[in-house]
């Protein structure tokens, strides 16, 4: 990939990939250090203006790219947004009415975890490594659901696999969040 065009570049071009959602995240870690190494600001100290703001934009698109990339629920947004279809996280939910109840399930599980990891036999962080490996579970097939809709152009069910996984990167992020509080306050 030539610097010139690199701002026109979609991210699976930019990295050299397929596109498809698998994919080699080795190969995108490669490519981006390769990038990184072309592009980066400082090899541009003592270059134009103009050079040092292209040389920000391209460092900018190049990291935009690879987080994109990177992160399942991203990657998926972004490959239906390569065909057409916006989707906006931040408004869409899903109306599957038996996930949502598992939703709330798991958000009372949480909330119990985090009023009694004092006052319980059950070892806290033990409960939470559970929870985390469910939703790890959860959230592969949810990825492969998504990959299967949108290798067949089934783009409605691919939105609402993303909306599903969406919530479970949440949950994700709750329950590291809360094993990390444990931790502190089990140090402490």
């Amino acid at each position: 990939m030539s610097k010139d065009n690199i701002l026109a570049s979609n991210f699976f071009e930019l990295f050299e990939l397929p596109v498809s959602y698998d994919v080699d995240l080795t190969k995108l870690q490669q490519q981006y250090m390769k990038l990184q190494k072309l592009l980066h600001p400082d090899r541009f100290a003592n270059s134009s203006d103009q050079q040092k703001r292209l040389s920000m934009q391209q460092t900018s698109w190049v990291n935009e790219a690879q987080a994109t990339l990177k992160d399942p629920v991203l990657r998926a947004v972004y490959l239906l947004k390569l065909n057409g279809i916006d989707i906006n996280l931040e408004n869409e939910t899903t109306m599957d009415a038996g996930f949502l109840m598992q939703q709330l399930e798991l958000r009372e599980r949480l909330e119990q975890v985090r009023k009694n990891f004092n006052n319980t036999e059950d070892d806290p962080l033990a409960v939470l490594e559970s929870i985390a490996k469910e939703l790890k579970n959860s959230m592969n097939e949810m990825m492969q659901g998504f990959a299967e809709s949108y290798a067949a152009g089934q783009f409605g069910n691919a939105r609402e696999w993303i909306r599903k996984l969406q919530f479970m990167k949440k949950a994700t992020n709750e329950v590291n969040a809360l094993a990390a509080n444990i931790e502190d306050e089990l140090m402490n």
